[in-house]
């Protein structure tokens, strides 16, 4: 049963750091740095270390048809569970993909590689769909974007310290090839620090804001009226015009994945896997500032950070055609840090992370505009979280095959073109209204029948 409180009760007048936000932000970082950050530690090897990436790109396409299913649905569960329950399930199951990783690497195991997948995909699901709630909804509406910088941050941080143990346990490997099978020991470890950590999140109706607002939280309501609840996001007109930017966003990740595996050496893939992190951090900083930016009105901060994000985007997927066509003359290459070509090579590596980044800060910013309403942030946060992982799944499972890097870079070039017309539909309202937030009309309604119940619950 979800913890019951008074929406609108004021808060507690005895300041406690540890209620702050801020701390809840560095919580919700730490579980990030321990659970998706090793996992993206791996993942950014290229084939999670493997020597070749077929069977793991279905692995992780069946971690994200999962996590895409359970964060389209996380609202429900959060509007049961609450978010410290739904974040504390969603740091589990990744601990055993790990695990399933060391048994291929080591003794060519392979249906534990679909089990740790399949536990990690539903702890996933959970995960992102609290955690995009919990960021967006728990800080004061002019703070999101810092708060969002430093979950990010935290997120970025567990890949780079993945990296530094990538690269300390593989640097003599300059041969093509899969990491050797130590590297999973600490990863492993780390991650199941995880659950210990999100048992330190502080409940909505106890989280002290420095303004002295509350976060605003509605009734929770039945699993078929959530569900519905839900599905009426879904289907308004503006979230049918982000579903294409939010399939598309984390898309490239697919192939990615599959161009660090065959075409670096171990060491090159564990050197790619700690240095990229800091193209990601930096994206988040640098979109931070922008759309925080205070100076300028709301209407322009939407503007510029669509159009600043999606020109990154679609440049560097121009590159890759470019680096592709190269290839296609010369044979695939495997380039070690020592080679003439792999800065250029590399380049393209590092700008998918900064570019995708760039997006993915924008879209959870664009989203928190939506509405005030954490209850309604949860069901947006798990939509667009759980349309990225879709897209994932499929883009994954185009890799899972010898499929032409030309399908895959095509693919990947026209689903960014042809989503961002329709999120611009989106973005050019954003502050027409002269408001900081936009409250959804549901929320207002939910929010009323909640008090009249007086059964508000998170």
């Amino acid at each position: 049963m979800a913890d019951t409180l008074e929406p609108q009760a004021t808060v507690d007048s005895k300041r406690l750091w540890y209620r702050s936000t801020v701390v809840q932000a560095v919580i919700t970082g730490g579980v990030a740095f321990t659970a998706p950050g090793m996992w993206n530690a791996l993942n950014t090897l290229g084939a999670a270390g493997a020597a070749e990436p077929y069977l793991l790109n279905a692995a992780n396409s069946l971690v994200f048809g999962l996590m895409g299913f359970l964060s389209i649905l996380g609202g429900a569960v959060i509007a049961k569970l609450g978010l410290k329950r739904t974040l504390v399930l969603g740091s589990i199951g990744w601990p055993l993909y790990s695990a399933s990783l060391y048994t291929n690497n080591r003794y060519g195991n392979e249906w534990f590689v679909l089990v740790g997948a399949t536990t990690c995909g539903l702890s996933a699901g959970l995960f992102w769909a609290s955690e995009g709630a919990i960021i967006l909804g728990y800080p004061e509406p002019t703070k999101r974007g810092r708060y969002l910088s430093i979950w990010v941050a935290f997120r970025n941080a567990g890949p780079i310290v993945g990296g530094i143990i990538n690269l300390a346990l593989n640097y003599h490997r300059k041969t093509a090839g899969k990491v050797g099978y130590e590297t999973y020991y600490a990863m492993i470890a780390i991650m199941c620090l995880g659950l210990p950590i999100s048992l330190l999140l502080t409940p909505p109706e106890k989280v002290q804001r420095n303004d002295g607002s509350k976060v605003k939280v509605v009734a929770a309501q039945s699993w078929i009226q959530e569900i519905k609840a839900v599905g009426r996001v879904f289907l308004t007109k503006r979230t049918l015009l982000m579903l294409p930017v939010y399939f598309s966003s984390y898309f490239y990740w697919g192939y990615q994945s599959t161009f660090t595996t065959l075409n670096f050496t171990v060491r090159a893939r564990a050197l790619s896997s700690l240095v990229t992190q800091f193209s990601g951090i930096l994206a988040s900083i640098l979109v931070g500032l922008l759309v925080d930016q205070q100076r300028i009105s709301k209407r322009s901060r939407a503007r510029w950070g669509f159009l600043v994000s999606s020109v990154l985007c679609v440049a560097t997927w121009i590159w890759a055609f470019i680096i592709q066509d190269i290839y296609a003359e010369s044979g695939p290459p495997k380039l070690d840090w020592t080679h003439k070509y792999w800065a250029r090579s590399y380049f393209l590596v590092f700008m998918w992370s900064f570019s995708g980044q760039s997006l993915q800060n924008y879209l959870y910013w664009l989203m928190a505009s939506f509405t005030e309403d954490i209850t309604q942030l949860g069901r947006y946060s798990g939509i667009l979280r759980g349309v990225e992982s879709l897209g994932q799944c499929v883009a994954f499972g185009v890799n899972a095959s010898h499929t032409s890097h030309w399908v895959s870079i095509g693919l990947n070039f026209a689903f960014l073109v042809v989503s961002l017309p329709p999120a611009w539909f989106v973005v050019r309202h954003v502050g027409d209204d002269g408001e900081e937030h936009v409250i959804d009309s549901e929320s207002v309604q939910e929010s009323v029948v909640g008090k009249e119940k007086g059964q508000d619950r998170l």
